[in-house]
């Protein structure tokens, strides 16, 4: 097992998933506070880095594309403070993170996991029912049902139909944008036949975004609605029910791929990285899919 305990988080490996608890330092965001501890299987993740500096280290993880629905929902815009797969460390645990950082490399290694976008969601998403309260509405989703309601600083035009339900079955996509600079944010959900042409200060199906403090909470409701959604790389059947098959390109890049591991498993075998047997083991794993 490897562990790393900060004050702005807990990391550990079991080898099979990472737990992240966050800290409970002064500068852990907000949404990292209510997302609470994560459970990241081992085949969620595309790789991590450690990075060093005078002050202060950076664990980063990087989950493969399509796994996590927070991320696909907040599409790379989290502000680090509320980014739950970073870890602040302090400068003398930087050996520590040095190591947790080779065992999960490893582990990617030796289990063979790929890279490549995932094809379903391997993270659950936030719990239900969600609701959060921020800039001109209040965003609730209770697994079934969105329900967006009005408060006194919503524009007119938006909060004279008052509150607003719309069913699962009728969204088509989810869009949160925190706000930056002197350009407000929003949460907006896309709707079947509705299509978008107001800015979310007179969009129904949004609420806007003024860059508050429980902005970044709004990414919860985000992320919920997100996980209950078909997942974004569902592609239809071939003709008569038969999946579509991958491609000759794509089959020989992936061959390709296959050859740079075993590559790699060898120079970490000459490194002394991998004993004989973990070697053995992961050359065994690589071969199978060739």
């Amino acid at each position: 097992m490897a562990e790393i305990i900060q004050k702005d988080g807990t990391w550990v490996f079991d080898g099979d998933a990472l737990r992240i608890t966050p800290g409970r330092d002064k500068n852990v965001g907000l949404l990292r506070r209510e997302l609470g501890e994560l459970a990241v299987p081992l085949g969620a993740l595309a790789g991590v880095s450690f990075e060093q500096g005078r002050k202060a280290g950076r664990l980063r993880l990087r989950l493969r594309d399509g796994a996590d629905p927070l991320l696909q929902a907040t599409a790379g815009r989290l502000a680090e403070a509320h980014d739950p797969y970073r870890l602040a460390v302090e400068p003398d645990r930087y050996g520590v993170a040095e190591y947790v950082a080779d065992e999960l490399r490893n582990a990617l290694l030796l289990e063979g996991i790929s890279p490549e976008p995932a094809d379903a969601y391997l993270l659950p998403g936030p719990p239900v029912p969600v609701s959060v309260s921020a800039g001109d509405g209040t965003a609730g989703f209770d697994g079934e049902r969105v329900r967006l309601e009005w408060n006194w600083k919503t524009e007119e035009a938006k909060a004279a139909a008052g509150p607003r339900t719309i069913p699962l079955a009728d969204v088509t996509g989810v869009e949160w944008q925190p706000a930056a600079g002197l350009e407000n944010g929003h949460l907006r959900f896309l709707v079947r036949g509705a299509p978008v042409t107001a800015a979310p200060k007179y969009d129904p199906n949004a609420v806007e975004l003024w860059g508050f403090r429980k902005d970044p909470l709004m990414a919860l409701v985000a992320a919920a609605v997100q996980a209950r959604l078909p997942h974004p790389s569902a592609a239809g059947p071939g003709p008569r029910g038969i999946p579509p098959q991958p491609s000759g390109e794509r089959a020989g890049e992936d061959h390709d791929a296959l050859l740079r591991r075993l590559r790699e498993l060898g120079e970490l075998h000459r490194d002394g990285v991998l004993t004989d047997e973990e070697f053995t083991l992961a050359k065994q794993a690589v071969l199978k899919r060739l």
